[in-house]
Parts: C-alpha cells; structure tokens; sequence
C-alpha cells in the first residue's frame, strides 16, 4: 500500500473529513523546533535557513517529534518566508530579532518587483524535504504541508520585520488600494503554485497560516482578503483532494466568511470556545484546536485539566483535530508535550466508549 493511501485511513486524516475516529486526534503547530533538544543540537551547527534549505536536514527536523511523541501527524520543517524570499525579498533571520526583508515593499512600484515562483526550482528544497520524510514515515502518519497566506506574507514584506507595528500594513491597504489587490493577487498566485507542488511532493494535507489576519474589521476582510482567499481554495481544491485546513488568530468575528471559503478544516486560537465556533461554521466543518500554548508550561495536572475542558466541549461530535492556539512556546518541557498527546488520546477514548 502506498504511504498516500495508508496515510489515509489514519485518524487525523479522518477527522479532517469529520469522520468518527477511535481517539481525537492531536498534533502541535511548530511540533519541530526549538523546545526539542535534538533541534537545539542541530541549530548549534547550522542556521535557520539551513537547515530548511537542506532537505536531509528539514527531513531530520521534521521527524523529531514524531520520534519523540505519539502524535497523529507529521507537518514538514520549513518556514512561510521562504515563498517571498524566492519572489526577490532578501531574507535573514537575524538573532534576537528574528526574519527580516532586507528590501521591503514600501511603494506601489515595488510591488512590481516581485519575480514569478517556480516551485520545483526556487523552493526544491522544500518538495525534496517532503519527498525525504514521506519516504522516511512509509505511511504510519500522514505529513502536512503548509503555506503563508496572502494577507500574512504582504503584512511581512511590507514591514520587512516583526518587530515593526502591524498598523503599517493597514495604513498601506487603505492608501493604495488598487496596488494591494495586485500585490494580494500575486502573492495568491505563488501560494497556489506552492501549495500544489507539495501535494504532489507526497504533503497528505495543507495547512494556510493567516497568523495576522486577526487584526481586519470582518469589512476589510471582506473587501481586502477574502476574494484572495477564496481563490486559492477554489483552485488547491480543484487541484487536490487533501484536506485544507486553514489557521488565523483573532479571528473570532471573521468566522462567518472563512467558513464560506470551503476550507476542510478550521484552526482557531484560545480566544473563541470550540462548540461556539461550530455553530457558525457547521457540522460538516472540521475544527482543529484550541488550547493555550501557556498551558504546557504549567504543572501535568493543569495540563490535563485544562485538555479535559476542550474534549468535554465537543463531546459527541467528530472532525475535532486537538492543537494548540498558537505554536509550542520555545520554554516548553518535552515531557509536558508527551503528557498531552498521551492524555488527549487517553481521554477522549474514555469518553467514546463511554
């Protein structure tokens, strides 16, 4: 059997179709990185970049906590920077300040700038790293590609760094409305391409981080990102059949719109009850989420309790992917990661035989 069909009858897979599963499902956004020891080994030899851009490394990093905790899925070690990069943004991740865009996009001209991406050339390193790890995982998990989203990735270049406030971003939206539309389209156009060749690269589902999205008005939204949005799941699912999952913060009042998107799952934050949120998006809408990432640095039994909260609120239903709001905090104990993805599985089998 094949690892893309094996994968397929795997529970995270079936939640994503809102299938009944034996046990929740459960894997954590920036599972690979910098809490795991084993990474900080290899970060003390190689940078960042690096080691995303060396597809035997990105393999290796990627498997680490699959090796380490029983998670339900794989998601591939890369960063969302890396499409802009290969559009003509020069990238550095810099220490203590993390990624900057040494020629950022401040003017409608720049925007022109941008160079068309070609996948299996300028980001190769990325399908090599998926084709490693699929080949490694020989179908006992399924792995996860992912993507920035549009919004997210021109809400970076536009600043050229995290550190700078996201209120330049909207500044720039409202006073050149017609170049942030070309800019959202040809950021669209490279997130499909890029999307699509890591499905065919062997990704058993792709995930659309809107990590910044959070700060629209549901209007602006509607007007600014939204047709972007909706093209990008038009097309991956007309490309495709793995699931789509998409993933924003603040998003709470965004929520009517991302579900007319289509999207196959839905990741939330803290900030919104999972069983709230499913009345908006309905039951044949998947969910993926959502508890705080603060929680792993507490004490096993809050771990537990808190875990117990979410699994108790969409008790009966299926589609529930457990995760995080937000990605692993870099302080996090590694046992404490085991004893949630132990007591997710443990407790939510409890609760379907029950």
């Amino acid at each position: 059997m094949s690892q893309q069909n094996n994968a397929q009858i795997h529970r995270f897979l079936k939640a994503c179709r809102c299938q009944t599963t034996d046990a929740t499902p459960i894997w954590l956004m920036r599972q690979a990185g910098r809490y795991m020891p084993e990474y900080r080994a290899l970060r003390k030899d190689y940078t960042i970049l690096e080691l995303i851009k060396t597809p035997e490394l990105a393999a290796e990093v990627t498997l680490q906590p699959v090796k380490a905790f029983d998670v339900d899925a794989a998601i591939i070690f890369a960063d969302i920077l890396t499409l802009p990069e290969a559009m003509g943004l020069e990238l550095e991740f810099i220490e203590n300040l993390g990624p900057v865009f040494h020629n950022p996009i401040r003017s409608e001209a720049d925007v022109s700038k941008l160079k068309p991406v070609d996948p299996s050339e300028s980001l190769r390193f990325t399908m090599e790293a998926i084709e490693n790890t699929v080949k490694e995982l020989d179908g006992r998990l399924p792995l996860i590609g992912f993507s920035g989203a549009p919004f997210t990735l021109a809400s970076y270049a536009i600043r050229g760094s995290s550190r700078e406030d996201l209120t330049r971003v909207k500044q720039w939206m409202y006073a050149f409305p017609e170049a942030w539309h070309r800019l959202m389209n040809t950021l669209s156009e490279a997130v499909i391409l890029y999307l699509s060749a890591q499905a065919k690269a062997g990704a058993d589902a792709l995930q659309l981080f809107d990590s910044w999205v959070g700060i629209l008005s549901p209007q602006d939204y509607r007007e600014y990102v939204q047709p972007h949005m909706q093209l990008i799941s038009d097309t991956i699912r007309s490309e495709t059949s793995v699931p789509l999952i998409h993933f924003g913060t603040d998003t709470a009042g965004l929520l009517p719109m991302i579900s007319a998107l289509g999207f196959d799952v839905i990741g939330l934050d803290w900030r919104v009850p999972l069983k709230d949120a499913w009345k908006i998006l309905g039951a044949k809408t998947a969910i993926q989420g959502n508890l705080d990432p603060a929680v792993l640095l507490a004490s096993h039994s809050v771990i537990r309790r808190q875990a117990a909260l979410i699994i108790d609120g969409v008790r009966g239903r299926s589609g529930h992917i457990f995760n995080l709001g937000h990605g692993v905090i870099k302080d996090t104990p590694t046992e404490h990661v085991s004893a949630l993805v132990e007591f997710v599985h443990d407790y939510s089998k409890c609760n379907a035989s029950s």
